[in-house]
């Protein structure tokens, strides 16, 4: 099964961005992974929150094929302890299914039509990360839980 990271615009900030492609290219040694970078919406100042939001879940909801489970990383979602994160991981990529789609909204978050489409909210924390740090933050994290299922010592319990 493939996993994917939808992101809204492109990680610009270099220290972000070399841990970014750090875990991604970790991430590759245990699943087909893909990074998606859909371009930042340019002219935006005369369109209200609610109009980038649907602007930009057009442009999210192009990046899934039907069939893929839709799991957007959101304040309201689910937390997970870091070995819960690796049995939710495991339980998804035994199910089979066409893919596993992670996504990360832009400033102002998802359009209803991408939560309609979502199948579960992940949190990372109850703080608020910029939208460009949470991309690393969660590559690592899914990092983290393929060490956990293989049993190898990068997690410490």
């Amino acid at each position: 099964m493939e996993v994917k990271l939808v992101t809204v615009g492109k990680t610009d900030v270099p220290w972000v961005k070399e841990g970014l492609d750090l875990y991604v290219s970790r991430l590759r040694h245990y699943v087909p992974f893909t990074l998606v970078e859909i371009p930042q919406l340019k002219n935006v100042s005369a369109f209200s929150q609610e109009q980038i939001k649907e602007k930009e879940g057009e442009l999210i909801l192009k990046q899934v094929a039907p069939g893929e489970t839709v799991i957007l990383l959101d304040e309201r979602g689910r937390q997970y302890r870091s070995v819960e994160w690796a049995d939710w991981i495991q339980r998804q990529l035994s199910m089979g299914g066409k893919g596993l789609v992670f996504v990360v909204g832009g400033a102002y978050g998802f359009s209803q039509k991408v939560y309609d489409r979502s199948n579960g909210l992940v949190s990372l924390s109850i703080m608020t990360f910029s939208h460009q740090m949470v991309r690393t933050v969660f590559a690592e994290q899914l990092y983290r839980a393929f060490t956990i299922i293989r049993g190898e010592p990068y997690h410490h319990e």
